[in-house]
């Protein structure tokens, strides 16, 4: 799966309101003004403020072939 650019163009952090990153790899959109990325799962972008994670964590997130 790939996130379109046009999508990427109107998705924001709704912590800060600032542009996402889309990592493809991990299947996560990274904030790097918050430090913080947030999950893609089942092709779904979870843009909600509790679900954002530090990048700290970002090593620990599975593959898309493992995820629930």
């Amino acid at each position: 799966m790939s996130i379109s650019k046009e999508l990427l163009e109107i998705l924001a952090c709704p912590l800060c309101k600032g542009d996402l990153k889309w990592e493809e790899n991990l299947y996560v959109l990274i904030c790097e003004k918050c430090e913080v990325f947030y999950q893609v799962v089942d092709d779904i972008p979870i843009l909600l403020p509790d679900s954002a994670k530090p990048l700290s964590e970002l090593g620990k997130v599975p593959p898309p072939s493992e995820q629930p």
